[in-house]
């Protein structure tokens, strides 16, 4: 009767011999679900624990529904996490580099999905990172509906890990932004970064030395230290944009990210249009001026990695743009006039 018993559990001495111990994982979901209990909206249908996320989104008033997607990880910014072992913030980068890409098409979010893959599985460690998923899910309005953590021992280091994951919104049809729509003489509205954001670490890893650097040390021109600064979580413009497009008639909208202003804007024009920008305008946050101090970084390599303190544009038609300024701070963005369009191709910096 024992052994039968023993028979009935999940567990497996072997398989916790080579270094994957499922009872830490069940451990870890244990830990998740008040955080995962933050993000329910209306629409979800299902608990943690099955096979398979459900959600029935209200369809009421959206005459063509289109499904939009968005998938992303955090990139090597989980290397400032590991070095001050730092674990509650990432998961809001994690949501908000998908989330930021299915807004730029004026589609909501509705639910998300992670994946966690650990070298280790320490409960503790894996809900402190889904705590910040679900903290991303509230910012965006949609709900954590599942994900996956896979222990990996021998892939990834016992304190390493890596973390991604994926977005679904919905938007009717006749709402999507639509960057054919934009003219000569558009305002180009900037909303501004939270900081790095979570693209170009690889550089600022080599130009700082994270891995042999105090990052505890104040920094006077951040007002912080300089892991504090790093690990500031990437901004969510969701709801933000979304007041913005009930207020005046969006256009297109850019996600600065990898690339900077000349890979990212040019994808919210049509052909034979470009960005023009005057550089004063532009308001730098002081950490991008460190860094291009401390790596001699030249100027245009900076706006070609770097969101420089604008993390995502918006285009509205000129007598708009002060209305989507307004709009814009009144839900807690310091948005302002950037640019504007003009014919050519790109980004004009002048």
């Amino acid at each position: 009767m024992k052994e039968e018993n023993n028979m009935e559990k999940s567990f497996s001495e072997s398989y916790k011999a080579s270094g994957v111990d499922i009872t830490a994982g069940y451990k870890a979901v244990e830990l998740m679900k008040s955080h995962i209990k933050r993000t329910e909206i209306p629409g979800v249908a299902s608990g943690i624990g099955g096979f398979g996320g459900l959600f029935m989104p209200e369809l009421k008033g959206i005459r063509k529904p289109v499904l939009v997607s968005g998938t992303d990880g955090v990139g090597t910014k989980l290397k400032i996490a590991f070095i001050l072992d730092k674990h509650d913030t990432v998961g809001i980068d994690c949501v908000a580099m998908s989330v930021n890409d299915v807004v730029c098409c004026g589609a909501r979010p509705l639910f998300f999905l992670d994946y966690i893959a650990v070298g280790k599985n320490v409960p503790e460690k894996v809900a402190a990172i889904v705590g910040g998923v679900a903290e991303g899910c509230v910012r965006a309005g949609c709900a954590l509906i599942g994900g996956e953590t896979a222990e990996m021992p021998g892939f990834y280091p016992e304190n390493e890990y890596d973390l991604a994951g994926f977005a679904v919104g919905l938007v009717d049809k006749s709402k999507i932004f639509d960057a054919k729509k934009v003219k000569v003489g558009d305002a180009i509205i900037a909303l501004p970064s939270s900081g790095v954001h979570s693209n170009g670490f690889s550089l600022v890893r080599k130009i700082f030395d994270v891995e042999n650097k105090d990052m505890s040390d104040y920094v006077a021109e951040l007002g912080k230290t300089l892991g504090e600064e790093l690990l500031t979580p990437t901004e969510i413009y969701v709801k933000p944009v979304l007041k913005l497009a009930e207020a005046v008639k969006v256009k297109s909208v850019s996600h600065i990210t990898g690339g900077g202003f000349f890979e990212n804007i040019p994808r919210s024009l049509p052909k034979g249009l470009a960005a023009v920008i005057r550089k004063s305008d532009v308001k730098i946050l002081p950490i991008f001026n460190l860094l291009q101090s401390a790596g001699k970084v030249p100027e245009r390599d900076m706006f070609n990695t770097y969101n420089m303190g604008v993390g995502m544009t918006a285009i509205v038609a000129p007598e708009d743009a002060a209305t989507a300024v307004s709009v814009l701070k009144e839900n807690g963005i310091a948005a302002y006039v950037l640019g504007e369009v003009a014919r050519g191709k790109g980004v004009k910096l002048i």
